[in-house]
């Protein structure tokens, strides 16, 4: 869907020409040199506290609330956002993680239901609402979110619905990930859901979501909702009694205190994450997923993931890659700063990401109760690790810009670490199993933009953990972000 867009090409050439300068005075490279954030002035009386954001055709943005609200955003797109206005179309809601927009409808996903709402009349408010979907069911329990996907490519909705409390699951479809069908039918697609922070689609259409730390989930991360896979907490296996396989269709239950590929290789439904983010190091609270597939107009980051973590007030970039039929890959910093705890994020067809922030329930390092802001790229390029692929004996990164051969080729430039967590039916997990891999070989491509780097050990299951210490670019500059962590569930074959 194509959305209305005013604007922009001034602003971009004047942060092209002010990155230029930056560079030219020596001054050291800063996230707003690329990707500066440009904050919405949210009327005094609104608490906008955006759950899920949707743009529209007729130019404006929909951001729906927590509180139940959805507003409709206009001017979103100009250079300055100053004449940007919030007019309440809907309200009554409850508490509302999703919106999609399809033939003259929104559909808003509640802790209740999937509804959908029209202003059939052109007024300016919603004045039709209907029930899409209510097939799982809630109990007052705060901890029953609904996070809701736009439309697939076969007009499914996803949902995935957060237990009840951290550790069972009530009431029926709790800790489950379901689709609706174009008639609005539920089919129960996946289970092992815990507590979901946010869900998505890659560039192929896959689908992912984020859970986060506690029960059978060591830290937070992106998983990939497999149809018919199980991701890791059984609290919600008791509702296999609803579907057609019945009771018996439910996967073996995970053996607390084991470890992730142990139970995989156990259990042929287990999907392990694909991506897990380091407790503390890269967030608390991982929430949000946007994919650029913009073509480029959001930098060099083709088909990458981007994840919000609303404690840390951050956004994530993630780059995966398929091994052995699995999804896997690495987590780079990419944009902290968000006024609030990042919770929404929307990437736009023009390259512009809008991200919602809340930190009510949570607390955040961004001091503001709600915020809404927006990301775009200035048209200058970080100097960053553009991809980290796994490969038998070691990893290949790729870069955005050629490296210096010289610093590159020092093996005392790549330090590695790497662990994992316990699974377990307790809350959390301590890193463990701790090792430190040596780099034994590096090998500069001939263009410099890739580096193979060979270690002495790669440990399957282990999150490994890179820093980067001295690389310089061709052009002398430093990495914009020195650290990589890449989930390592499945180490390719030879060939």
């Amino acid at each position: 869907m194509q959305s209305k867009i005013a604007g922009g090409t001034g602003w971009l050439v004047m942060c092209v020409l002010a990155g230029l300068m930056n560079t030219a005075v020596g001054q050291q490279p800063t996230e707003d040199d690329y990707f500066p954030l440009s904050r919405f002035e949210i009327p005094q009386g609104i608490v906008l506290e955006a759950g899920a954001i949707e743009p529209l055709p007729d130019g404006t943005l929909a951001v729906a609330t927590r509180r139940g609200d959805i507003y409709l955003v206009t001017h979103a797109w100009d250079d300055d956002l100053k004449p940007a206005e919030f007019r309440l179309w809907a309200q009554g809601l409850h508490e509302i993680l999703g919106l999609s927009y399809r033939d003259g409808w929104l559909y808003a996903t509640q802790r209740c239901e999937v509804s959908r709402l029209r202003d059939s009349d052109g007024d300016g408010l919603a004045d039709e609402v209907q029930t899409f979907c209510d097939t799982w069911s809630i109990n007052g329990d705060y901890h029953e979110y609904a996070f809701g996907s736009p439309f697939d490519k076969n007009g499914h909705m996803w949902v995935v619905l957060c237990l009840t409390g951290s550790f069972g699951s009530d009431c029926p479809w709790r800790g489950w990930a379901v689709r609706i069908d174009r008639d609005g039918r539920m089919i129960p697609t996946c289970s092992g859901i815990r507590s979901p922070g946010g869900i998505g689609f890659n560039a192929v259409g896959d689908v992912f979501y984020t859970d986060n730390q506690g029960p059978w989930n060591g830290t937070c991360s992106l998983k990939w909702l497999r149809p018919g896979s199980f991701q890791g907490h059984p609290g919600g296996n008791r509702w296999f009694s609803l579907t057609e396989q019945g009771s018996q269709g439910a996967p073996a239950e995970p053996q607390s205190g084991s470890r992730i590929v142990t139970e995989a290789d156990r259990i042929p439904e287990y999907e392990p994450p694909a991506i897990m983010f380091p407790y503390q190091k890269m967030g608390q609270s991982a929430s949000g997923i946007a994919c650029d597939v913009t073509a480029g107009k959001f930098g060099p980051f083709k088909d990458q993931l981007f994840v919000g973590d609303v404690t840390h007030s951050t956004v994530m970039r993630c780059a995966l890659e398929k091994v052995q039929g699995h999804y896997q890959g690495a987590c780079f910093p990419f944009r902290q700063g968000i006024a609030s705890g990042t919770l929404a994020l929307r990437m736009t067809d023009d390259g512009t990401m809008f991200v919602g922030g809340t930190n009510r329930g949570w607390g955040s390092r961004g001091t503001k109760p709600f915020s809404l802001e927006r990301l775009r790229w200035t048209g200058k390029v970080p100097f960053e690790i553009l991809q980290m692929r796994a490969k038998p004996d070691g990893f290949e990164l790729e870069f955005t810009e050629p490296v210096n051969a010289e610093t590159a080729v020092k093996p005392e430039t790549w330090k590695f670490s790497s662990y994992c967590y316990i699974f377990q039916s307790s809350y959390g997990s301590p890193e463990v199993d701790h090792q430190e891999p040596q780099v034994t070989g590096v090998k500069v491509s001939d263009d410099r933009r890739t580096v193979r780097l060979t270690l002495n050990q790669m440990t399957r299951g282990h999150i490994h953990e890179l820093h980067v210490a001295g690389l310089k670019s061709a052009a002398d500059l430093p990495l914009l972000h020195d650290s990589a962590y890449y989930t390592l569930h499945y180490v390719p074959q030879a060939e």
